[in-house]
């Protein structure tokens, strides 16, 4: 029996990966950053980011 390798996606959630660690959950797209909402949090103030209390 043969197993075919998934389809190449052309739109929705599985097109977008991060940058940094390659998934496809909470990814932020605004402005091209292309980076989970996760890395986002640790890269921001490299980015220029500010957090205000």
């Amino acid at each position: 029996m043969k197993i075919k390798p998934p389809k190449k996606r052309k739109f929705g959630k599985g097109v977008v990966a991060c940058r940094r660690c390659g998934t496809h959950v909470g990814v932020i797209r605004k402005y091209r950053l292309m980076l989970c909402r996760r890395c986002i949090n640790e890269v921001a103030p490299a980015l220029g980011f500010k957090t205000y209390e």
